[in-house]
């Protein structure tokens, strides 16, 4: 969703903006394969009902829908998010890493995909055009891990603790799923303080 909202932002800028993904895990210690709902999770992180976790989940849900996204709590398919994140990196080098992560999400939160299997990633990989027995064998390989980590510790470095967050320049930083004009101004400001009329 903060996704979409910047790229939203991006398109009311007459500048170039580049865009680069980094790799974190909300959680580097969950299973791949995870038994419970997301209800259940949230309740059991957070001490809450299952009813609570749902309207909580359920606002997210609307913010989605006001942004053109469908999510679909009620089917998604939590998992450790670790390889969907080296897939990503191993998809950058090949200039494909803006359609991997967006096919991913896509998969993940709309369509219920389990992005932690890897025939799951090997198809999507697939799908934004990526060798699917190069995608297959980097899987199994570990490769691209180092590259994620060194995303990890970076964000550990700067202070991130969760997503979506936006180091803008370096210097400026917007976190959560910030509204598109919020997006807008922030970015005219850097473009104006780097072009010397702020």
């Amino acid at each position: 969703m903060g996704k979409r909202r910047l790229e939203d932002a991006i398109q009311k800028i007459d500048h170039p903006i580049d865009v680069t993904y980094r790799s974190f895990e909300l959680d580097p210690t969950m299973a791949r394969d995870v038994k419970e709902n997301v209800y259940e999770k949230l309740a059991k992180k957070y001490g809450m009902s299952i009813e609570q976790a749902k309207a909580n989940t359920q606002n997210m849900v609307q913010m989605a829908k006001d942004t053109g996204l469908d999510y679909r709590m009620d089917t998604l398919i939590q998992t450790n998010t670790f390889d969907a994140h080296r897939l990503a990196m191993y998809a950058k080098k090949h200039g494909l890493m803006k359609e991997m992560t967006e096919r991913i999400l896509h998969a993940y939160f709309t369509e219920s995909k389990h992005i932690g299997d890897y025939e799951t990633l090997t198809d999507l990989a697939a799908e934004v055009g990526l060798d699917r027995d190069e995608v297959k064998e980097m899987l199994v390989s570990g490769e691209m891990a180092e590259e994620v980590r060194a995303d990890e510790r970076e964000a550990q470095q700067v202070g991130v603790t969760g997503v979506p967050y936006y180091l803008i320049n370096k210097k400026y930083a917007l976190t959560g799923a910030q509204p598109t004009e919020l997006f807008v101004q922030a970015l005219q400001q850097v473009i104006a303080e780097d072009e010397g009329t702020a």
